[in-house]
């Protein structure tokens, strides 16, 4: 220990001395992990307010317009529609802690520190994830109580698509390629871009995908690794597994079928970590957080199907 008589400066807490408490390495490893582990959030419109005040955003949402037939000697069709918007709450903060003791500091191997902000950056990202999911409830006609909306589906005996109805396991079978066409074509008639869909599944219809010749191909693979998540591409739509994909019966998942703008993230702090020494515990506190609200956007954009 270094120690010097004031106005000497000998004996300061600088870098090298107090390096154990410095945040830096925590951050990197907590954000790393955050990333790696989103799934739902990184297939939405993103939408910054990083540094800005208050609580709502407006996002205006127009009406489209049509196009006319210019009549000879006549004036012009002018067009003129009471427009919408979007109203999204930021009121999400969630955080994780850890009370890390000195003892535990000075003897536990670095790999503890790694667990941790792997832990943090996963937990983080699952709740992100899984908020983005509850936002299935609200496609179509649903007002965001209930799974069963016009936008959500189950698979009859017979392979083809109907409404879901919340009626148990019985009234829920195996995934088909008529059902998955069916659904796209749902997406195809509310006139929804053909770039930027993704179809999120939960392991067990990736389990039922894979059983299935057609999509085991070099097409469906195109021949490169797995992204994060992503398993492969049915129709020109990214197919994507998740675990935080709902139960919305017991039972039954809701993997959903989404265009990129179906939904919309707004971080106003994205994931930030913090350490701060607890002198009446010993002990260092260390703090990952993240502010940020989500809603739909397009819900004639989003479709959910009930499997098994």
């Amino acid at each position: 220990m270094a120690t010097s008589v004031y106005p000497n400066m000998g004996g300061a807490v600088d870098n090298t001395s107090a390096a154990k408490f410095i945040p830096e390495i925590w951050s990197d490893e907590v954000i790393a992990a955050y990333k790696s582990n989103l799934v739902l959030a990184n297939l939405v419109k993103k939408m910054s307010m990083t540094g800005k005040k208050g609580d709502t955003i407006h996002v205006p949402k127009p009406t489209r317009g049509s196009a006319h037939a210019k009549v000879a000697e006549t004036a012009v069709t002018i067009q003129n529609s009471v427009e919408s918007e979007v109203l999204i709450n930021i009121n999400k903060h969630f955080e994780f802690s850890r009370l890390i003791e000195d003892i535990t500091e000075v003897q536990a191997l670095a790999s503890l520190r790694q667990f941790y902000t792997g832990d943090a950056g996963y937990g983080l990202a699952k709740q992100v994830d899984d908020d983005l999911f509850t936002l299935g409830k609200s496609f179509g006609d649903g007002d965001g109580s209930s799974w069963v909306h016009s936008g959500s589906f189950q698979i009859t005996s017979g392979g083809a698509l109907e409404a879901y109805d919340a009626d148990g396991t019985a009234d829920v079978n195996a995934f088909t390629d008529a059902a998955f066409r069916a659904l796209i074509q749902k997406m195809d008639d509310a006139d929804v871009p053909m770039d930027g869909r993704s179809f999120i599944v939960p392991p067990s219809l990736r389990n039922a995908i894979m059983g299935i010749d057609r999509y085991t191909s070099t097409d469906f693979v195109n021949g490169k690794g797995v992204e994060t998540g992503k398993i492969g591409n049915l129709y020109g739509v990214d197919v994507y597994v998740s675990t935080n994909v709902p139960t919305i019966e017991s039972g039954v998942r809701g993997a959903q079928l989404i265009h990129k703008d179906t939904n919309v993230l707004a971080e106003q702090q994205a994931v930030r970590s913090q350490t701060q020494y607890k002198q009446e515990f010993l002990g260092t506190l260390y703090t990952a957080d993240t502010l940020y609200g989500c809603q739909v956007m397009r819900p004639e954009a989003g479709f959910v199907l009930a499997v098994l």
